[in-house]
């Protein structure tokens, strides 16, 4: 089935493909020697049989590329050909790969003249992620900048090219990746000298080159790109090598965190096999080295260990939810919850995984950990006994039947991660460490309310921001700054709600993550780079990180004949959480996986236009109440006028919160926001009653956003224009308030 599937979709791009795309020959990677690509003023406008047959549309394509790097909270993602890389009716396509990376190459140097300029580039198993870092490593070359690359320019994960970064203090970085996204998407992630994704700013320095790029070709009618030999010595495999991919660095910093002996040794313990479901199969070359390390491998079994640019089928179906016979995607998100044509709720991820059979044959009990390409992500599942199902339904925890006696319990990554950070302060605190340091944790907005309400329980305080991990890695850097500057001093941020946080003298990071799946842990000494600099955790959200301490609480429960669904509404009790439940409804307003790029663009504006106007009719409530154009009491009649279905009576609050807008009620709150990188319009609920959050953020989610009388009446038409830009200022302010802007110094390197 998963060959017939990929074929169908190969069948549909070439057919969809057409012969002056399909001729194109504007790079040959296979000529391993030096060469040039120029860049003619043809290439600038659209493609014209009679006219302009060398057109190429560069200048639509940057125009969307720009914008997308203003807004982008993960990389500049796209759709791409993946028969035909150099198509650039798509985003991501070979001549926008080479042009952005010439770009960074020049900004750069321009940056740091007379500097020796060392980089790292990696990539995950996606379709042309190898042609696609070959021609970055090559440009960069050309450009007198030393790439680190994997022997054999193999995968590694996003996470260990973030470390390497900041760890052999690097100007940054290079990953080639688009998350859990679907098959025929990619992206370029830019990891700055940090090892943390580009903030809007970073990313305008490099637009702006490919601006100019654009200007001097028009002026002279080409310009030239040099692409290095490909065994330019500038392309460094040996370094990569040598560090056996920067896996033993890693390890060493795992042992100073997540990985310490009090974990380690009950893992070692465990009776029964942890599963690691390896979608895409990239993440076994990385982690299944850094488990040998810590002497733990006998204690994991894993599903897909060969790399698959298809994901092996997963998320992938030859029918769309409104049941119509094509090709479609769900992505690897495990998480995601989608609805049959006969309205009955669903996991497509999980159901293509196969569960019912690949886990028939092992032990009830048995917890498998999902991590997607990039191996940044993880979803935690376990089988359990069908008599444990009314039970989890009323702790409002999802779970599949695999067959009359066992169900698979399904986490968020809301209540895995509060399982973990719940865990990870009692081995803390059973080691004597707890009281070493206030503690502290950054999380997104979108993020549980009972992450919030955990922290306040066990005094460990709670900066919120925006969505992206980018946001999480700026909060860690402000700290930094004031624990360098000022270190006898307590560190104080606001956080997105305009809140001032008092995180104490001396604090240390507890827990970084988001709803999406990412995490990352701190540890007790600060992290050192080889020349001195110093972090409270890594930058980029890891698995690896989540599996070593997932492992020990599963082994932890193991002991004590506990599931986890028991522990997490243990931790509940506990805490005496009340937002026990959350949601997250996804609404794509077209089809990604349309091979038609004609047809998928045109649906995509379309898209993004019902995107905006959801947005803007929240949105331009926030910031009508936040510059004092209305109050709270309007806002709830313009609510109730426009939802009557709805309750809005013990609405408190309606805030910006840098990417979306965020309402709390006194028993929820709902967060709709719109993608940063595509037409979707996501929709986040947290709260007291599972039923009701998921009630209002799918009836706010998927609302027109035509704009109603009452509406109209409080939001002037001038405001509501300029509400988005008015909107991106306040996110500016938060980011820049306190903000690390230290200047990276190139050091002398030893290789």
């Amino acid at each position: 089935m998963t060959n017939e599937l990929e074929n169908e979709l190969f069948k549909s791009v070439y057919d969809k493909t057409p012969d002056y795309v399909k001729k194109l020959n504007l790079m040959d990677f296979n000529n391993k020697g030096e060469f040039t690509f120029t860049l003619k003023k043809e290439y600038l406008k659209p493609y014209d049989e009679k006219n302009n047959p060398e057109g190429l549309n560069l200048e639509e394509w940057f125009e969307n590329y720009a914008k997308e790097a203003k807004v982008s909270t993960a990389g500049i993602r796209g759709p791409q050909n993946i028969l035909y890389p150099a198509d650039t009716r798509f985003p991501i396509n070979l001549v926008g790969i080479v042009l952005a990376t010439l770009a960074k190459a020049l900004a750069a140097k321009e940056k740091y003249p007379d500097k020796k300029i060392i980089k790292v580039a990696g990539r995950e198993v996606r379709y042309n992620s190898e042609l696609f870092l070959d021609a970055i490593a090559r440009i960069q070359a050309a450009q007198g900048i030393k790439t680190l690359v994997p022997q054999g320019k193999k995968t590694i994960p996003i996470w260990l090219a973030s470390f390497l970064a900041f760890k052999l203090d690097l100007l940054g970085g290079e990953y080639i990746t688009s998350s859990h996204g679907i098959s025929v998407k990619n992206a370029t992630k830019d990891l700055n000298s940090q090892g943390s994704q580009y903030l809007p700013e970073e990313s305008a320095e490099f637009v702006n080159k490919i601006k100019e790029i654009f200007e001097l070709t028009r002026k002279n009618g080409t310009y030239e790109i040099k692409i290095a030999a490909d065994n330019n010595p500038l392309i460094d495999e040996k370094v990569m090598t040598e560090l056996n991919d920067g896996v033993d660095l890693y390890v060493e910093y795992l042992k100073s965190g997540v990985a310490k002996k009090i974990n380690l040794d009950l893992i070692k313990e465990l009776k029964e096999k942890i599963v690691i479901e390896n979608v895409g199969g990239s993440a076994f070359r990385t982690l299944g080295r850094v488990l040998n390390k810590l002497e733990i491998s006998e204690k994991f079994e894993w599903f897909n260990t060969s790399e698959d640019p298809f994901f092996h089928g997963i998320g992938k179906y030859n029918v769309t939810p409104k049941g119509e016979k094509a090709f479609y995607d769900y992505s690897v998100d495990a998480t995601v919850i989608a609805h049959k044509p006969d309205g009955t709720k669903f996991f497509p991820v999980i159901d293509t995984l196969h569960y019912d059979e690949k886990l028939k044959n092992m032990p009830l009990g048995t917890a498998v950990l999902i991590t997607d390409p990039d191996h940044d992500r993880l979803t935690i599942t376990q089988s359990e006994d069908i008599s444990r199902a009314p039970e989890l339904e009323r702790a409002g925890i999802d779970y599949i039947k695999l067959n009359d006696r066992t169900i698979l319990t399904i986490f968020t990554a809301n209540q895995a991660f509060l399982m973990i950070m719940d865990f990870w302060a009692k081995q803390l605190k059973s080691q004597g460490l707890w009281n070493n340091h206030p503690r502290f944790m950054i999380k997104t907005t979108a993020s549980a309310l009972s992450w919030d309400e955990w922290g306040r329980n066990n005094g460990v305080k709670v900066i919120n921001v925006p969505v992206g991990f980018k946001e999480i890695a700026n909060i860690m850097k402000k700290v930094e700054l004031q624990l360098k500057n000022h270190p006898e001093k307590d560190v104080i941020l606001d956080d997105v709600f305009s809140n001032s946080i008092n995180l104490g003298t001396n604090p240390r990071l507890l827990f970084g993550g988001e709803e999406s799946g990412g995490m990352i842990m701190g540890t007790e000494e600060l992290i050192k780079s080889l020349h001195g600099r110093f972090a409270i955790a890594m930058r980029e959200k890891s698995a690896t990180e989540a599996i070593i301490v997932a492992s020990a609480l599963i082994a932890k429960l193991e002991k004590e004949n506990i599931s986890l669904s028991k522990y997490l509404v243990k931790v509940f009790d506990e805490n005496n959480i009340t937002g026990r439940y959350d949601t997250r409804v996804d609404i794509a307003y077209y089809n990604e996986s349309e091979p038609d790029i004609e047809k998928l663009k045109h649906e995509k504006v379309l898209g993004e236009e019902k995107r905006t106007r959801n947005d803007l009719f929240y949105l331009s409530l926030a910031m009508g109440v936040k510059e004092n154009l209305l109050a709270m009491e309007d806002v709830k009649n313009i609510l109730s006028d426009a939802f009557k279905e709805l309750d809005f009576s013990n609405l408190k609050s309606i805030k910006f919160v840098g990417d979306g807008t965020y309402m709390e009620f006194s028993d929820k709150y709902i967060e709709i926001r719109p993608s940063g990188t595509d037409a979707k319009t996501k929709a986040y609920g947290g709260g007291l009653n599972k039923h009701d959050i998921e009630k209002y953020a799918s009836i706010l989610g998927n609302y027109s956003g035509n704009r109603t009388e009452l509406h109209k009446k409080f939001i002037p038409d001038d405001f509501y224009q300029s509400t988005k830009d008015k909107a991106m200022d306040y996110y500016l302010a938060f980011v820049d308030k306190d903000a690390n802007n230290e200047k990276f110094e190139i050091p002398e390197y030893e290789f």
